[in-house]
């Protein structure tokens, strides 16, 4: 299976990849375009230390605090049944501030992130 094909099958991750989009509808077999959306967010998604539950705690209110203050929303992301968390996910209303985030986040700073990006997101189903 060719990347594109999964592309095809998936509008909403193709969406996430450009912002216009041609996809057919299901129920009159036409076609039709949507554009960029006004509900444009921006995620930072961090990957974590294995040792996190350990060494969190020193920055763990700093960390919480500034989300709080720059994020809609976050939390830590992981595997199914397991406690430890692989990484976070958080929610902007913009890229700038979903970059001062990372560069002012105590666990990017102390080693807790090993690895973060942005991504923009076109939010199509809420807010």
């Amino acid at each position: 299976m060719s990347p594109f094909s999964l592309l095809t099958r998936s509008p909403l991750l193709f969406t996430f990849i450009t912002p216009q989009i041609t996809r057919k509808t299901t129920n009159t077999g036409s076609f039709h375009t949507t554009t960029a959306l006004s509900a444009k967010k921006y995620l930072l998604n961090y990957s974590y230390i294995p040792q996190v539950l350990e060494k969190r705690g020193p920055f763990r209110e700093e960390h919480l605090a500034l989300a709080t203050e720059l994020s809609r929303s976050g939390g830590p992301t992981g595997v199914v049944g397991e406690e430890v968390p692989t990484g976070a996910l958080f929610v902007f209303d913009d890229e700038e501030s979903a970059k001062e985030f990372a560069s002012k986040d105590p666990y990017v700073a102390n080693g807790i992130v090993t690895d973060w990006s942005v991504a923009e997101w076109n939010v199509v189903i809420g807010e």
